[in-house]
């Protein structure tokens, strides 16, 4: 029943034994439009209750996931088998659990891990898929774990990325060992690997939130963003 539904989602490519790539077929860009969709209604109704509150969290949602994606194609590296360097787009998805806490970062991130899952797949293994997109983007929300922390919002990007890197190098070593250099033990290259794209435009991203008004700036857009 789980291939049927797997074949009917998804096209199969194998290019050699240890080689096998899905992509989405209409079908799986429909079912995968429709999460994104009731993720941001789940979104809403998760949000204030207040009913201006809830259409204000959903709007800065929409923006961060649009910006996110905008952002995602502007790459100063695209590596060979997934992950690029790009302009900021962690933060966008980071910057949601920061403004509105943990659960609706989450979700964001889930939402925008569907979305990246549509515009530039690489997929091994359904298990991969999840880790790598929806789980992986996912873990970015938990920038909001200190939304009410001095510095939160650097302590929350740190701790977001993290998680993203920590999925990305399980599926490393899971699904793209065979790209190993010989003699070179799976998990310190996937280490390795993934912190070559990550670990820069973190490095990036925390510098320039250390510059006092960009500080400042997002101190007011928290402001704007949580007042009723």
């Amino acid at each position: 029943m789980f291939q049927k539904v797997l074949d009917f989602l998804t096209t199969k490519e194998v290019y050699s034994e240890v080689e096998t790539y899905y992509y989405p077929t209409l079908a799986g860009n429909i079912v995968l439009f429709l999460l994104i969709a009731a993720l941001f209604v789940a979104l809403a109704a998760f949000a204030g209750s207040k009913k201006k509150m809830r259409v204000k969290q959903l709007a800065f949602s929409a923006m961060a996931v649009t910006l996110a994606v905008v952002t995602s194609f502007i790459k100063f590296a695209d590596l060979p088998y997934g992950g690029s360097i790009t302009l900021f787009s962690m933060f966008f998805i980071c910057l949601i659990g920061y403004l509105y806490g943990p659960r609706a970062g989450i979700m964001t991130g889930i939402a925008y891990g569907f979305l990246e899952l549509i515009l530039d797949p690489t997929i091994m293994h359904p298990i991969q898929m999840l880790l790598d997109y929806p789980i992986a983007f996912g873990f970015l929300g938990l920038a909001g774990v200190f939304s009410k922390s001095k510095y939160g919002i650097m302590k929350g990007y740190v701790l977001g990325v993290f998680g993203r890197y920590v999925c990305h190098v399980i599926t490393g070593y899971l699904f793209f060992y065979m790209y190993a250099p010989a003699g070179t033990n799976p998990m310190v290259y996937s280490l390795g690997y993934n912190a070559t794209y990550i670990v820069p435009e973190a490095i990036a991203t925390i510098a320039l939130l250390f510059i006092p008004v960009v500080h400042a700036a997002f101190l007011e857009v928290k402001k704007m963003a949580i007042e009723n």
